[in-house]
């Protein structure tokens, strides 16, 4: 058996080095790679899974069309040239803007970039702007601190309070398990803020269950309370920050007791963090995802970014906000959040009019052209995607549907032609992470099943399909063989002397010019040079309070004729849509199922296991009642990434709409009803 180093390329935190065993063209073994030090111990249970994903009986391996409203096996010339007559026609007679290229997230890699190569060689696509996971706090994160970095993860063992806000690692990232739990070892304190109980809490010395959405106006009260009693590490204020005094006079208005009423943490648990906060040091607040998925999301993350800045947690080891880390990122000429931001100017190559956010709604809304095609790759939109009746209504209301897939997803049951997807065996490639700050070399390790191709090949033939010659293909487009696709990794690497495909082959590793500990220069990229509580910026692009603030969500009680908060987090069990379908998983997790707190149960006379109807005016879901004390009243929860085919997706129930800055979708402003469905 041989043995390969090689890293996961899902849109996960962790982003896991690990060893592969290959024999006979089959994948044998998943093993730790502790040369990663942020990874050391290996990869979760879906990492395992990959034994069983890469040889799926359910695994699509060959091109597919449906024929009567049923999939059959066709060849790759008949898919190829039934695509290429669409877009010839389709450009012809309404021009290249009538076709939508979607691709989202769904595996990571420098050769994702041949894609864009793709349709710009032949003129031009409508793509999507903004991003379904996490803009709104990095515009917060970048336009604070100039910079989307933290500390590199290993270093969170210094810190002597953690406060992970909204995050549960110990399911969803539980390799920063390692640095948290070495931390208390040395006598750090954790506290967890989150409105369920999570695996996570159960290690914590502090559990808050704030009500969804008010996750900003806790922070306030918190940066209140260390103004007026005198706790702000003015030296630090007053070298590195912008704005502290209009910052300071936003607050005077503000009590406790109201901020306690809106975020439903009593006074004294406020008063006692607020205490932890100006008393130990260093602290690392984590925030996760999920918060800044509300209509408020960017300004709750500058909002809890006040507490760092205000008690000069900023520069040192174990003092960091540990959001998002993208020095990782060292090929893209445009970082993120702003690579999600359509163009000042159009390019006329790419039409960006559509909001991932508003998917649906705004595919149905487009003219001159309207659209008549969608090409999908890297991505599930018909379940991932807010107000999905309104994604399925737009895909069906299209002419011709191609989906690149491994799997009979949502959105492949939906295509017309669906062609099959490799897996990350079966193709080299370089990924970075958004969590550790490690390059790293994925290699081709097996040759591909059946009839499945990469990506690249098919963009490659369909080029010649549509007339292309093979020396302007090769302008944008790699050959697929292994040799090539290395020489256009090295190619790559170029700049970056201090690395090489041959180190990479070796082992991950780090980010050329990586500040290990973020800001410890006490340089931000921001207009002022300083960290900017105040920020012009934010006010004039993004039309919000200029220092951070708290606003009600748009959708909550009072404002919806649903009163119960939906949550939609991540689960252990999936990455997304992901996962899901795998035998492997499905042995560790239940059914589809939503959670409901005792005490509404208990006042509406559910059981264990009753059928409920979930429901708001966008849509409904039927799936059994879980009841669990843990979860905060007026709540219930629905794991992320449920599929419609097991009758559980909760964006059934959400709605396209984005968030405050960074053209992020805040489906997480999602109120319902739920009633037991009488047998």
């Amino acid at each position: 058996m041989k043995i390969y180093n090689t890293a996961c390329p899902r849109n996960c935190y962790s982003t896991c080095s690990f060893k592969v065993g290959v024999e006979d063209n089959k994948v044998l073994s998943i093993e730790p790679q502790p040369l990663n030090k942020a990874t050391p111990k290996g990869v979760c249970l879906k990492g395992l899974s990959y034994v069983e994903r890469t040889h799926s009986k359910d695994r699509i391996l060959y091109p597919l069309k449906k024929v009567n409203g049923v999939f059959k096996q066709i060849s790759w010339e008949d898919a190829l040239n039934e695509i290429a007559s669409k877009i010839t026609n389709f450009k012809k007679d309404y021009g290249n803007h009538s076709i939508l290229f979607y691709a989202a997230s769904g595996s990571s890699g420098l050769l994702n970039e041949v894609s864009s190569n793709f349709w710009r060689m032949i003129g031009g696509a409508t793509t999507v702007y903004g991003n379904l996971c996490w803009p709104a706090g990095l515009e917060a994160v970048r336009l604070t601190l100039g910079d989307t970095k933290h500390n590199i993860a290993w270093d969170l063992e210094n810190a002597k309070l953690i406060i992970l806000w909204g995050k549960n690692p110990a399911e969803t990232n539980i390799q920063q398990m390692i640095p948290i739990e070495k931390a208390q070892a040395k006598g750090a304190k954790l506290v967890v803020i989150d409105p369920r109980r999570t695996a996570s809490a159960e290690r914590a010395d502090l559990l808050l269950q704030a009500i969804p959405g008010t996750d900003a106006i806790l922070a306030l009260a918190i940066a209140k309370l260390l103004i007026d009693n005198q706790q702000v590490n003015h030296s630090f204020v007053k070298e590195h920050v912008l704005g502290f005094d209009e910052f300071k006079h936003s607050l005077s208005d503000l009590s406790l007791e109201f901020a306690s009423q809106e975020c439903g943490i009593p006074v004294y648990l406020i008063e006692k963090l607020a205490h932890w906060i100006a008393t130990i040091r260093p602290m690392t607040i984590v925030p996760g995802y999920g918060m800044q998925r509300f209509s408020n999301g960017g300004q709750t993350i500058r909002c809890l970014l006040t507490l760092q800045i205000l008690t000069g947690n900023i520069g040192k080891s174990g003092a960091t906000f540990h959001y998002a880390d993208i020095q990782g990122d060292i090929f893209s000429s445009v970082k993120e959040p702003m690579s999600y931001f359509p163009p000042d100017k159009p390019t006329g190559v790419f039409r960006r009019e559509i909001s991932t956010a508003r998917l649906g709604e705004d595919m149905m809304k487009l003219v001159q052209p309207e659209l008549k095609m969608v090409w999908v790759e890297r991505g599930n939109p018909i379940t991932q995607n807010p107000d999905s009746a309104k994604v399925k209504e737009a895909f069906r209301k299209l002419e011709f549907r191609v989906v690149v897939e491994q799997f009979l997803t949502d959105t492949a049951l939906e295509a017309d032609i669906v062609l099959p997807a490799k897996s990350m065996f079966d193709q080299s490639d370089i990924i970075s992470s958004y969590w550790n700050p490690y390059i790293q070399f994925k290699p081709k390790v097996m040759d591909a099943p059946g009839e499945v191709k990469p990506e690249t090949e098919i963009y490659y033939l369909l080029a010649q399909k549509l007339g292309f010659d093979v020396a302007e293909i090769e302008k944008y487009i790699p050959k697929s063989d292994d040799e090539s696709i290395r020489n256009w990794l090295t190619e790559k690497l170029k700049p970056f002397p201090e690395i090489s495909l041959e180190q990479l082959e070796q082992g991950p590793c780090l980010a050329p010019g990586l500040q290990e500990i973020a800001f410890d220069d006490f340089k931000f990229n921001t207009p002022s040079g300083k960290i900017e509580l105040y920020s012009e910026y934010a006010k004039e692009k993004w039309d919000v309070s200029a220092v951070p603030s708290y606003e009600k969500t748009l959708e909550n009680k009072q404002h919806s004729n649903h009163k119960i908060q939906l949550l939609s987090p991540n689960t252990k069990n999936r990455i997304h849509s992901q996962f899901g379908n795998l035998d492997l998983i499905k042995t560790q997790a239940d059914d589809p199922f939503v959670l409901i707190s005792y005490r509404d149960a208990k006042n509406m006379g559910l059981r264990n296991g009753d059928i409920l109807r979930v429901f708001n005016d966008r849509g409904e879901l039927k799936i059994k009642a879980k009841i669990d004390a843990s979860l905060r009243p007026g709540c219930v929860s629905i794991c992320n990434g449920y599929w419609h085919q097991e009758g559980a997706c909760p964006n059934t129930l959400s709605k396209g709409r984005e968030t405050d800055m960074g053209y992020g979708a805040a489906f997480h402003d999602c109120m319902v009803s739920i009633g037991r469905i009488e047998n």
